[in-house]
Parts: C-alpha cells; structure tokens; sequence
C-alpha cells in the first residue's frame, strides 16, 4: 500500500526540521556581552520585578544595576538607560542606530498599522512624516497664525471656571479641574487648530456633536484609552506564542477603539472633502487635516505616497499628542502648587509684578515670566509625561562601556530616573523651581538633563506647541484665581498617586477650591 500524501508531509517536515536543528547546532553563534542585570525567569523574563507603575520599577532595579541594564521581558531583551550619559549615547550619539520602533499590538489596531509619526518603522515613510511635521504643521509660521486660538480658548476656560465659581454660585465649591476644566481647554485648542471647529462647551458649532462622537466624555474617553492601551506591558508584544490567547483582554480594546476612532476620522476627512469640493478653485487651507489632504493629493511634494489612511493616522496623533500632554502637565503643577504655599506666593507675585491685575496674560508675556518657566521645567523634571519615553529597536549591534547591545534589542530611557539624579539634582526629591532661575537648561532636547520631550530625531514634534499652551493656561490661572485644597484637607494629604499608561496621569483627579481675584469685567 502506499503511504498517503499527508504522512510523506508529515516526514518531509519532521526531515526538514532535523536539518534545521542540527545547523543551528552546528553554526557558531556570536557570544554577546550584556549589560547587568536580574537573572529572568523561564519565559516571562523579569516580569516578576515590574509593578504597576513600570518606571519605578525600573528605577529601582536600576540602584542596584546600574545606569545601563539589561532585563529580559518575555521573548526580547531589554537596555534600560538611566542617565545621562546613557540619554546622549542612544538619543544622540547613535541615534540613528536607534530610531525604530518595536512592532506592538496597539501600533496595529489603534494607529493603522503603524501608519502614524509615532510608531511607524523608520524609513523613508517616517522621514517624510517628520519633515511634514517640521516645515508644513508645526512650523514657526503656522503656530504663529493659530495664537489666537489658543488665547480664545483660554479665555473661554477662565470663563468656565468664574461662572462655576463665581460669588453667585455656591461659596467654597469644590471644582474637578483637569475633568471638567484643562481637558475641555486642551481639545478644543487641538480640535480648533487641526479639524478647523471648537467640538465642545461654549461657542461649539451646531454640527460639532454630529457623527460617531457625541459628548466630551466620550471624546476623552477615546483619547485616555488610546494613551493607556499605547502604554501598557501586553504580554502577547512580548511573549509572541501567547498573543492569540489575549491573556489581558488588551488587544479586543484595542481593536474595538481602533473601529470607533476610525469611525471619527471618517468622519472628519469627509467634511473636509466636502467643503473642498463646494469651495472649488477658492479653496484656502485653514487647519491641519486640509494641510495634510493637500499634500496628500500632491504627488509632487511627496516621495512616498500619504494616501487617506495616512492623513487619518497622522491626524490622530496630532489631537492625541496635543491634547494630553498640556493638560496632565498643568494638573500636576497646580497640584505641586498647592503643596508649596512659598512657591505659589512667588509665582503670582511675579505675575502681579510683570502684567497687572488689569488684563489677563498673553502669549507676548511668557518670555518675561522666568519664575513661571521655571515652575513648568520643574513640574517636568518631577512628573515627565512619558517617564520611559516611547521604546526604540536596535537596527544593528552596539556596544557601549564594554557591553554589547544586539540588534533587535528594546531600548528604554528612564528619564524620570534621571530627573531623581543626586549627582545631577540637590534634594531631588523636593519641587524647588528655584533650581531653574538663571539657568540655561531647557527642556528642547539639548540638555540630557531634562528630556520630557525626548531628543533627536524621534523627538516630539509638536513640543513647541505643548509648551505654549501649557505656559499660556497655567499663567492665566494662577495671575486669575486664588486656590486651595479643599476645606478639612491639609497639604501633606494631597495624594500625588499615578496610573501609567502612554502618559502618566494623576490616579485621583485634583479636586480645588478656586476663587476669583482680578475685576470682574475680565471675566465675562
């Protein structure tokens, strides 16, 4: 009889594997020269020493390890830097070396398989992306053109919080600052500059609440779960024979919010083609998404192809990066405030002092308000928003210090390690924006000291933007109001707990007590 076709596959495959296994066996394989470490664990690596809240984890893995460490999660090996050495040598030194990124499961479903600036491969598409970035949306020009938008929506936040805590409402109420306040102000400011319309709160078009997202709540909701699911440990990234099993239930999120800001952006492209289309020859550019569709549509200025998805994805990341960033920096320097009665007094007595009680402040202020940049500089080095920063792939083998760093390898950067430094920070612990003042040091990528935006090539792009908004409301709110903890709560008692995700938000909402100070014409 004979043999059936699947048993001589069966053979032939069992053959083949022999082969297989006995040339791995056979070839030399490169002995490399780690980093020091933990000894892992049998597949899940060093999971076992990371905790909730993963930079802290690290940071202290790293007392022991040093400022270069190697750790093994799941399938990959990991190099942790920790200072700022370690910051300079894969961020500046060897950047190139560095400039890809890991293949994850949240780049897949949430930004169309890695079709946006943040977690696209590098190549020729990232390089377009972050020239786009550079000279067409975030240039100097085109800030400049959108100042007053974010000045209105500024005065639209003062606003909000005079008429919800103003001498006719109830004394002593207590207001939910970033929920109901900084978000509202943040993505209206992005919503304004790239969709080109305020979707929310006052002065929001008729037609802004048509479409897949009806409500403020829901529309952060998206944004806080897309930063979340961008951040967090999915065991199936790194243990790839268990991702079909979805041990967290993290990839079914992702793809469900994958449809539904899919859904979004559907929507906001075709609005946009749509007034294109009755506009005709007299069409001007008037936000971002019409920048983006422009280039797009022009094959002459671009090598690579952007097509639709591509101005979806890059969209996206625009109100993502924008939106987040500014308003958790300014929630957690009031909440530093509010613990330090001496720096909150020297704030608003600089602002008294350079602008007056008889206007609110403008954009034209910033640079004369030393004490308030400082308070920002500060409030990063203590709370950066991405205390790992996004991970990176070695595209080739490195060394550096004796150690060898294979290629494939997953690099961090613990810049709130460094931001704890002793040898860099006297009582690194303590909020001192004192440290700052007639300081040099800045937060643009120069200084490896201070790194919330990252450096090199993958840094953010839209950081000049982020620091605008972020000066511009937190100066207005502390030259406009007076704040204070609730009634009963001392300043010891006010938790400074985080939630890690993509960025580091604060786990309790700051709950205040805020109260009027300037002319009451200001306000309306």
């Amino acid at each position: 009889m004979e043999p059936s076709p699947f048993w001589v596959t069966c053979l032939i495959a069992m053959v083949i594997g022999a082969v297989l296994v006995w040339k791995l066996k056979a070839t030399p394989r490169r002995v490399y020269k780690l980093p020091p470490g933990p000894r892992p664990w049998p597949v899940i690596g060093n999971f076992n020493l990371i905790g909730a809240l993963p930079h802290r984890s690290i940071h202290e893995l790293s007392k022991k390890y040093g400022p270069l460490m190697h750790l093994r999660f799941g399938s990959y090996s990991v190099v942790v830097g920790s200072s700022v050495d370690m910051a300079k040598y894969f961020l500046k030194t060897h950047d190139v070396t560095f400039l890809d990124r890991p293949r994850t499961a949240s780049g897949k479903h949430t930004t169309y398989n890695y079709s946006d600036i943040t977690w696209s491969p590098y190549g020729a598409y990232w390089r377009q992306a972050r020239r786009m970035c550079l000279t067409e949306v975030f240039s100097a020009r085109r800030l400049a053109s959108f100042e007053h938008i974010r000045a209105d929506e500024v005065r639209a936040l003062v606003r909000g919080l005079f008429a919800e805590c103003s001498p006719a409402q109830q004394q002593g109420r207590v207001v939910h600052l970033n929920r109901d306040h900084l978000s509202t102000l943040s993505m209206n400011v992005i919503t304004r500059m790239v969709l080109g319309k305020r979707f929310f709160g006052e002065g929001a078009g008729a037609d802004a609440a048509e479409g897949p997202v009806s409500s403020l709540a829901e529309f952060k909701w998206m944004l806080d779960e897309l930063l979340l699911l961008n951040g967090v440990l999915n065991i199936g990234d790194w243990i790839p024979w268990l991702d079909w099993l979805d041990l967290q239930g993290y990839v079914r999120r992702m793809k469900r919010l994958g449809k539904m800001l899919d859904a979004f952006m559907e929507h906001v492209l075709d609005e946009h083609s749509e007034r294109r289309r009755r506009e005709g020859e007299g069409f001007v550019a008037r936000d971002m998404v019409d920048v983006l569709m422009q280039l797009a549509d022009d094959p002459t200025r671009l090598e690579v192809k952007l097509g639709r998805v591509g101005v979806k994805a890059f969209t996206q990341d625009l109100i993502a990066g924008g939106t987040e960033s500014s308003s958790v920096t300014v929630e957690w320097a009031i909440s530093e405030l509010l613990r330090k009665p001496g720096v909150f007094a020297a704030a608003t007595e600089e602002l008294d002092r350079v602008v007056g009680r008889g206007r609110w402040v403008a954009e034209k202020d910033l640079p004369c308000l030393p004490y308030l940049e400082a308070i920002v500089k500060e409030t990063m080095r203590v709370h950066p928003i991405v205390p790992l920063l996004i991970p990176r792939v070695a595209r080739e083998d490195a060394a550096v210090g004796g150690y060898d760093i294979p290629k494939g390898t997953r690099v961090l950067v613990n810049v709130w390690t460094i931001g704890r430094d002793p040898a860099i920070w006297e009582a690194p612990e303590e909020f001192l924006p004192e440290r700052f003042m007639g300081s040099k040091m800045d937060v643009k990528g120069q200084d490896f000291e201070l790194l919330p935006f990252g450096s090199g090539r993958r840094m953010c792009p839209g950081y000049n933007l982020g620091l605008k908004v972020i000066q511009l409301s937190l100066a207005n709110l502390l030259h406009g109001f007076t704040w204070r903890l609730p009634d009963g709560m001392a300043k010891e008692e006010l938790s400074m707990d985080e939630v890690f995700g993509l960025s580091t938000t604060r786990k309790f909402p700051l709950q205040v007590v805020v109260e009027p100070k300037l002319p009451v014409g200001l306000y309306v």
